[in-house]
């Protein structure tokens, strides 16, 4: 295979929008800095205050995937895809706890701890009924996600996606089970993607490859993304994740 050629098949999409969030890289030009562009003539707004009853009910990283969620355009229109490999995993930690003092878990702690429960929450605040997918692939997981956005616009091109990333670190009590990429942890992604548009990327995957030098996932592609680079490559845990610029 040529360096960064796609293996067949692949997917095609559209980036409309993006926000990301990071401890320290909190605005739009923030991230382009970070990917050595020229941020002179860029807004540095950062993401929108959320009203009280998301923040009430989301945990600190989740008013972060509200917020780079209702940042992008589409929020109430777009069909959502939360990508995550933990959730919300302070929500499981303290019903966890719970149940080992032999405590009744909070009702509200358990209604909010299923994978998906932020995007309910994100579609009931925008009016949104076009339906929500939650996707949780390990390291995989970022490249997955993307993979599933672009496998609903294959299926309905009229129709655009949001499509979410976040992840935490694990707490100390989990650290055994840490891997060395929650080094950039926590982080947020979210992306506007449509059928047609001016920055059109093609998505392929194949397995693992671990012999070439490539970014960890979702880094990769926000470097890809915002460079304008032709192409690039990230490594997950099962698999090589490929994007190019399409024509």
């Amino acid at each position: 295979m040529i360096d960064g050629e796609l293996p067949s098949p692949m997917l095609t999409v559209a980036v409309r929008d993006w926000f990301a969030w990071t401890p320290g890289r909190e605005t739009r030009a923030d991230w382009l800095a970070w990917a050595g562009r020229d941020v002179a003539a860029v807004a540095t707004e950062p993401m929108p205050a959320l009203p009280m009853m998301l923040r009430r009910r989301a945990t600190p990283i989740g008013q972060k995937v509200l917020g780079a969620a209702l940042a992008c355009q589409g929020s109430q229109e777009a069909r959502y895809v939360l990508a995550s490999r933990h959730g919300e995993f302070d929500r499981t930690v303290t019903i966890l706890t719970s149940l080992a003092e032999n405590e009744q878990p909070s009702p509200a702690e358990f209604s909010m701890s299923v994978h998906h429960g932020l995007a309910g929450l994100l579609s009931i605040h925008t009016g949104n009924r076009q339906g929500h997918i939650a996707v949780a692939a390990s390291l995989d997981t970022f490249g997955y996600g993307l993979l599933e956005a672009a496998a609903c616009l294959h299926e309905s091109p009229e129709q655009p996606v949001l499509f979410v990333y976040f992840d935490g670190p694990l707490p100390d009590s989990y650290a055994p089970f840490r891997l060395v990429a929650e080094a950039d942890l926590p982080l947020v992604v979210a992306l506007t993607l449509s059928a047609d548009g001016e920055d059109r990327i093609s998505v392929g995957c194949a397995a693992a490859d671990r012999n070439g030098a490539a970014d960890s996932l979702p880094q990769g592609f926000l470097k890809f993304l915002l460079t304008n680079a032709v192409a690039a490559t990230g490594i997950g845990e099962e698999m090589t994740w490929r994007w190019r610029r399409a024509a």
